[in-house]
């Protein structure tokens, strides 16, 4: 029979271990994260495509294009608000959660700076990741008021889709939304009416949190969603330099 001196010793060693552990991440999640970097891929693929000229879309008019931007947009942000809600599971832990905004304000300005060099006339100001880096903060401070999120978050993209004003059209005001008219730029995500699919996407995740959390293995080509879901950051930043680069070889 073990000590009850040598018990706790083992308790002690025990609850440390626990401690210092990493989080345990939610494979489903990261797998239909992956299914919205692969999305995205092909998107931008069909962008820069059409960018060099060897195809022609308008990806600001035709229905089609529209609605599958749209498509990913949502995909993306409904994630965000499921994954606030799941690496959070009891209150708001802003100091985890400081290392991962950090890389999104580094990420969102190198999108910004980046976009100027290739697109000066038309460069991201309010893309998706200075979207997310704002969207991550109030998300936080929203956990704990869990009775609003599907409420406020349905309000939030009615207001988005239905109202349009002037004074939104100032360029001080243009990354609320609620603009009569899109902004000339690349890449355009404003709070209304996204964040209102973040919202959406946290009651989602505390009204099905059993069914995330159930154990789950990705096998065969999940297994690359997985894994672009797992690293949907980095891959975001280099995809599109990697594949303007290989497409700028073939033409030369």
């Amino acid at each position: 029979m073990t000590s009850p001196k040598k018990t706790r010793h083992i308790t002690q060693k025990t609850d440390s271990h626990i401690a210092v552990s990493p989080k345990k991440r939610h494979e489903i999640v990261d797998a239909l994260r992956g299914i919205a970097v692969t999305l995205m891929f092909f998107y931008h693929f069909c962008f820069d495509l059409d960018y060099f000229h060897w195809v022609s879309i308008d990806f600001y008019q035709q229905p089609f294009w529209l609605n599958f931007r749209a498509f990913i947009v949502t995909l993306f942000l409904t994630l965000v608000g499921v994954s606030l809600v799941l690496a959070n599971p009891s209150a708001a832990n802003w100091r985890a959660a400081l290392p991962r905004l950090l890389r999104l304000l580094g990420c969102a300005s190198l999108v910004s700076v980046g976009s100027y060099a290739v697109f000066p006339g038309s460069m991201i100001f309010f893309g998706v990741l200075h979207f997310i880096l704002i969207a991550s903060v109030l998300g936080l401070w929203l956990l704990r008021f869990r009775v609003v999120h599907l409420p406020l978050g349905v309000l939030l993209i009615v207001l988005g889709a239905m109202v349009q004003h002037p004074f939104f059209d100032q360029a001080a005001f243009q990354w609320l939304g609620l603009m009569t008219h899109k902004p000339i730029t690349e890449d355009y995500v404003p709070m209304l009416p996204w964040f209102g699919v973040v919202l959406v996407g946290m009651f989602l995740a505390k009204a099905g949190e059993k069914y995330l959390k159930t154990p789950w293995q990705a096998r065969g080509v999940l297994r690359w969603f997985t894994f672009a879901g797992k690293h949907s950051l980095l891959l975001y930043m280099i995809h599109q330099p990697i594949l303007m680069g290989l497409l700028w070889v073939v033409l030369r």
